[in-house]
């Protein structure tokens, strides 16, 4: 059983176990500790989004890596790929990422790269846990001057925001484009708007005035209905919204209508099709992308290979098997050709440049797939259970298993970072879905309350 390390990293409410300074500053002397056994260089790069959190984090992390004698460069409010391309540019030891992504501001979470920019496997996830619960690393106390020292890197984004830029096809502009970004109030507010302004796009920005406890409130990805009904009012031509740390993208096309990671997957990997680009002819998705995407893919004459739910499960095919890109359906997307991990922002410069070439609107583009109609739904528990373990769900699950054949298919899953069941029902019948999907969180619930 993992004791810290979730799905996503360690993630939980702030100034609560686990994401405590005390344990902060543990997961820094066992990062430390790692990097000083198997590398010659000793600094670890900290960036991260706009909690109010985040400072305690961040002076904890800090100060536990210092304690083991390894330096520490602090890039403060920077999007999670950001802070992977800065850890990889600067030929650091590892990358650490103050965030906990979509969640609400009381929640925080802490994220890791290796040096190399790529999530850490969950075997070293499960290392850092035993050095911190075996107590390998109590009398391991530099003094002196073997202690490490912090410093900043003050231009930590205009390095990204150049990097960025180099992604976009240099013979292209945006200089016919309006464009309504929303920033979520987190990591890239201070990033996207010049990316896309100096590029030549009229931006309308929302969700840039971060304050420590909106981040993600009613905007960003989580909330795309605001960014959609901006679009429609002002007539733009197409709207971005992001997550709080950044590595999530969810769109809306010039009539202000929602497309989500599979519209955009399917659409970016249409074009590296046609240019030969898509290695091996395959694009990388979870469980959760719909029906619709891997229809669309056989259709192009590609393979859709599916994934556990989580972008560093789709990062690690990728990397396994030789693929080069990949997404999930919240947003998630994966250029490996450009950068190690999800980039909303590039993500969003890729989407657009396919636009220019193709001289279509996203309502066009989007056509390339339609999905079937999909039920997800959360059931929040008391305590962490495994959906097997519950009273008569298998049997259930079983018969509306066979009930939808090869018409539909039904994925229940707990979720990795909370007390929460996952019931995600797909199929040709939204009336025959919903209700599989209502009947089988009924029992959850039930068993819930015995």
């Amino acid at each position: 059983m993992r004791k810290l390390f979730g799905t996503d990293g360690v993630r939980g409410v702030a100034n609560i176990y686990p994401m405590t300074t005390e344990i902060a500053m543990q997961i820094g002397r066992a990062i430390a500790f790692i990097v000083k056994t198997n590398t010659k260089g000793h600094h670890i790069v900290i960036g991260k989004d706009t909690r109010l959190s985040g400072y305690m984090i961040e002076n904890a992390l800090a100060a536990g890596i210092c304690s083991m004698g390894v330096n520490v460069q602090l890039v403060g409010p920077l999007p999670t790929p950001g802070i992977a391309f800065i850890t990889t540019s600067m030929r650091a030891d590892a990358g650490v990422v103050i965030s906990a992504s979509h969640n609400p501001f009381q929640d925080n979470g802490i994220k890791i790269f290796s040096s190399d920019g790529f999530k850490l496997p969950d075997e070293l996830e499960a290392d850092i846990e035993d050095l911190i619960f075996s107590q390998k690393m109590a009398a391991l106390r530099p003094v002196a001057d073997e202690v490490g020292k912090a410093s900043r890197i003050d231009d930590a984004k205009g390095r990204y925001i150049v990097f960025l830029k180099n992604t976009f096809p240099k013979k292209y502009t945006l200089d016919e484009f309006h464009i309504v970004l929303d920033c979520a109030h987190g990591a890239t507010y201070k990033v996207a708007p010049y990316v896309f302004s100096e590029l030549g796009a009229r931006v309308t920005c929302i969700g840039i005035n971060p304050d420590g406890k909106n981040i993600n409130q009613q905007c960003g990805a989580l909330h795309p209905e605001i960014m959609a009904e901006k679009v429609k009012k002002l007539g733009a031509d197409i709207g971005l919204a992001l997550d709080g740390d950044g590595d999530r993208l969810i769109v809306c096309d010039e009539h202000g209508e929602i497309v989500d990671g599979d519209h955009i997957m399917a659409i970016c990997a249409a074009e590296l099709m046609k240019r030969r680009k898509l290695k091996k002819k395959t694009l990388v998705a979870t469980v959760m992308s719909n029906m619709g995407l891997e229809k669309a893919m056989e259709e192009m004459g590609g393979h859709l290979v599916r994934t556990k739910v989580g972008d560093r499960y789709v990062v690690e095919t990728m990397r396994a098997r030789g693929y080069n890109f990949g997404g999930e359906q919240s947003g998630h997307l994966v250029f490996l050709d450009h950068n190690t991990t999800g980039d909303g922002i590039l993500a969003g410069l890729q989407l657009l440049a396919i636009m220019i070439k193709k001289n279509q609107p996203l309502s066009e583009l989007a056509r390339i797939m339609t999905s079937y109609p999909q039920v997800l739904e959360n059931v929040r528990m008391s305590s962490k259970v495994a959906p097997e373990q519950i009273q008569g769900f298998p049997e259930a699950l079983r018969e509306k298993e066979e009930q939808l054949g090869s018409r539909g298919r039904i994925l229940v899953r707990p979720s990795g970072t909370e007390p929460v069941i996952r019931v995600m029902v797909e199929g040709e019948d939204q009336k025959e879905i919903s209700t599989i999907a209502l009947e089988l969180c009924d029992i959850i619930r039930r068993a819930d309350r015995i």
